[in-house]
């Protein structure tokens, strides 16, 4: 069984997979396996167990929670003079780059909304609050692209902010890993959700550049359940790689492609590259910036090859 640090067991109770799986009891399937397909990442080889052995247990603890916020929530609106708003539950999942924290937002989204409640479910991505190529060139910082200073900590605070407020519709930017760039001209309307999940790089962070820094507020601030997605960089590295590779076979007639200009290269060459932009920005990354965060996650999910989750630590 993969345990990258020993020390997580004086924190966490460990859970290997049989025993995770447990804890769905009798809770029923809602999702079909030809939307599990429709949910996969470009690297994620998701099946019907993983869902139903993994996500689903996910999905009762976290509806557990969350019912019970909700139900705080509900005291406290007989409270006289009081802001009577819903404040939407916030769950955040980091990890590194390829690891499947988008595959795995959007599961969550899926299986929390289709709870008895209905609840609305918004997904929100970091990713949306870099700054565009055009300013990282002219800073010098495409090569920390991911690093906490590529980032506009300023908007992505407010706009988190303003939905954890219970404001109506919230603006967020868009990110495209087609064109690897801020969407010019487009952005996400936010509709007062019942859960937020906040899914990024940097979500546990808590030095993070920018004006707030001064007021020491941190997305992580915002956050009432995370989920960090681990697995070990070997794995983390060829699944870039092999992401990366499946992008470039994707734009060979998309010229609006970042990937294009790789597109004519020979396999081998866009292996190097590949691999040489994990060793000098995404494995720097991880071990410098979002390896460290994994101790303030609320459960981590420990993966193998081929993404399969293989324990799961919940923090005692």
């Amino acid at each position: 069984m993969i345990n990258r640090d020993q020390s997580l067991s004086t924190l966490y109770l460990q859970l290997c997979r049989t025993q995770w799986a447990a804890l769905q009891d009798a809770v029923p399937l809602t999702i079909s396996e030809e939307e599990i397909g429709n949910l996969k990442g470009i690297n994620a080889d998701l099946s019907l167990d993983e869902v139903v052995q993994i996500y689903l247990p996910l999905s009762r603890l976290l509806s557990f929670y969350i019912r019970s916020t909700l139900h705080r929530q509900a005291v406290f609106k007989k409270f006289p003079n009081k802001d009577r708003q819903n404040v939407p539950y916030v769950i955040g999942i980091s990890g590194g780059v390829s690891v499947g924290k988008s595959t795995t937002a959007r599961l969550l989204q899926v299986l929390l909304g289709r709870w008895p409640e209905h609840w609305n479910v918004e997904i929100i991505t970091t990713d949306s609050f870099l700054f565009p190529n055009k300013k990282l060139n002219a800073h010098g910082l495409m090569k920390k692209k991911g690093f906490p200073q590529s980032y506009d900590i300023y908007s992505m605070v407010q706009c988190i902010s303003k939905v954890k407020s219970g404001i109506k519709h919230v603006t967020a930017p868009v990110y495209s890993h087609l064109i690897y760039d801020i969407v010019p001209d487009t952005s996400k309307v936010i509709k007062k959700p019942d859960i937020l999940i906040l899914e990024g790089l940097n979500v546990l962070q808590r030095k993070m550049p920018g004006a707030y820094d001064a007021h020491h507020v941190c997305i992580s601030d915002f956050v009432d359940f995370s989920i960090y997605v681990d697995a070990p960089e070997i794995l983390l590295k060829d699944w870039y790689i092999n992401r990366f590779l499946k992008f470039r076979h994707g734009a060979c007639s998309d010229p609006t492609s970042y990937f294009y200009s790789y597109a004519k290269l020979a396999e081998c060459e866009a292996r190097n590259i590949a691999t040489q932009l994990w060793n000098d920005i995404n494995g720097l990354n991880l071990q410098e910036n979002i390896l460290p965060t994994r101790k303030q996650a609320s459960l981590i999910m420990m993966k193998r090859d081929n993404h399969v989750i293989e324990s799961i630590f919940l923090r005692r």
